[in-house]
């Protein structure tokens, strides 16, 4: 095994890690964001909003994401570009692949939402409702803030996937770790040091985000 490989296309490796953690991170921001509308049209009385957030969650968590992803990058993506766009150029790998990870996150996330809020005993929202709160802003201000405590550990589990996950990106060329070591196997002809280096700064990303930033919310937002 020749280590120097790691050395040698360290500039690839920073790269892809870099790439990784804004691939992670934006695809949480609008996961979460997207996650929560879907779960509150889930529990919406309005079929209008509810079956098509239920079909929604359905059709992402019912499928491979390996297939998500291919089918957002070669088909998706490039129709609604040359349909609305027609002379601009289609979008990189990398934009394939925030879409694909951020929608599949939103499916998971709005499970997460829902079981969250039904676990808040409803005479929460009564109680605000008879002080002339209106619903929005019951469960704006009421029961998605007690929720939230309740869905950390979840929503923890459900980033820490999201971050190994984004390795399923190297199939379509996105430039994040898991393509970076690919790459280097592929040129070097060695396969231990890439693939293991890979696998531990996954190991130490997944660490830092249980161990510090979801025990750290934990115990921040923990009743004292």
């Amino acid at each position: 095994m020749d280590w120097s490989v790691i050395y040698e296309y360290r500039e690839l490796f920073i790269r892809g890690i870099i790439n990784t953690i804004l691939l992670t991170s934006v695809a949480t921001i609008c996961g979460t964001i997207l996650g929560l509308f879907i779960g509150l049209g889930k529990l919406s009385s309005n079929k209008l909003l509810s079956i098509p957030s239920a079909i929604y969650v359905e059709l992402f968590r019912g499928t491979p994401m390996f297939v998500q992803i291919l089918l957002i990058h070669f088909a998706v993506i490039p129709s609604i570009w040359q349909t609305f766009f027609p002379q601009a150029e289609i979008p990189s790998a990398i934009f394939s692949g925030f879409v694909a990870l951020s929608l599949n996150a939103a499916a998971y996330i709005a499970e997460i939402f829902r079981a969250g809020i039904q676990s808040i005993d409803p005479g929460q929202m009564e109680a605000a409702r008879s002080l002339g709160m209106t619903k929005g802003l019951a469960m704006r201000l009421i029961v998605i803030p007690q929720a939230f405590l309740r869905m950390l550990p979840a929503l923890g589990n459900e980033f820490i996937a999201l971050l190994k996950d984004s390795s399923l990106l190297a199939v379509i060329a996105t430039p994040e770790l898991g393509y970076a070591a690919f790459s280097v196997a592929k040129n070097t002809f060695e396969r231990y040091p890439p693939y293991l280096t890979s696998a531990a700064v996954y190991l130490i990303l997944t660490l830092f985000l249980s161990r510090v930033v979801v025990r750290g919310l934990e115990k921040r937002y923990s009743p004292k």
